[in-house]
């Protein structure tokens, strides 16, 4: 893939970024060495290479999902400064 400065413009574009003549110059020999460096990582033989979603053999470790009896809603209510029936009422942070 040929990195452009056109390229680099439609980039910069999407990331709401403004370049002006020498960072777009910049930027287009850096993203140029990167997507050479994939070309590289691409050429690798990965046969019999198994997928990994992390570096280290860890397995899941959370707990069993398991339906429980939840809290009454009438005794959270009623450590709480100021509620409503169903709800906590806390202060107005955004006008």
């Amino acid at each position: 893939m040929q990195i452009t400065k056109d390229l680099v413009e439609y980039v910069a574009e999407l990331s709401r970024i403004k370049l002006d003549d020498r960072s777009a110059e910049k930027m287009e020999k850096e993203l140029g060495a990167i997507v050479q460096y994939m070309d590289v990582l691409n050429k690798l033989d990965t046969d019999g290479v198994e997928p990994l979603s992390h570096v280290f053999n860890i397995t899941n470790v959370m707990r069993e999902d398991e339906v429980r009896e939840s809290y009454d809603r009438a005794d959270i209510l009623k450590n709480a400064p100021e509620h409503t029936d169903e709800t906590v009422v806390v202060p107005k942070t955004v006008e």
